[in-house]
């Protein structure tokens, strides 16, 4: 199965920030990226978010409907996989927008890892900054 990591970062928090977010195939061998300035006054959730969000598209854009998706911000694959709420006005759109994008594929599961297991998307995110 493809696997997707994703990741965001924010400088001061809210601060400048980006995402960045990496496709592996089933041999791990990286097959597509894509990161993103997201603008001033950020928060480091939003642009996790926004990591996965790219990740999604990146992923449906290269035809993968079953992936593994991993990440190291524990709020965003909890809420993901439905254990906690989503609270904020803000995250709840962003929220949305992946619940619709996670409709066109056939096999999804939500993992999260430790930050030293996500170095190529935090890389990527940091890129942009």
């Amino acid at each position: 199965m493809y696997s997707l990591y994703f990741d965001g970062a924010s400088k001061h928090n809210p601060g400048h920030a980006a995402c960045g977010a990496v496709l592996y195939d089933e041999y791990d061998i990286e097959i597509d990226n894509d990161s993103k300035y997201l603008g001033n006054n950020i928060t480091n959730n939003y642009a996790e978010y926004m990591g996965l969000i790219i990740g999604l598209q990146l992923a449906l854009k290269n035809n993968i409907t079953e992936i593994s998706v991993y990440g190291d911000s524990l709020l965003v694959i909890n809420q993901m996989n439905g254990v906690w709420k989503v609270k904020h006005d803000i995250l709840k759109k962003l929220y949305a927008n992946a619940n619709k994008l996670i409709k066109s594929f056939d096999k999804m599961i939500f993992i999260h890892i430790t930050r030293d297991k996500n170095k190529r998307a935090d890389e990527l995110a940091n890129t942009k900054l």
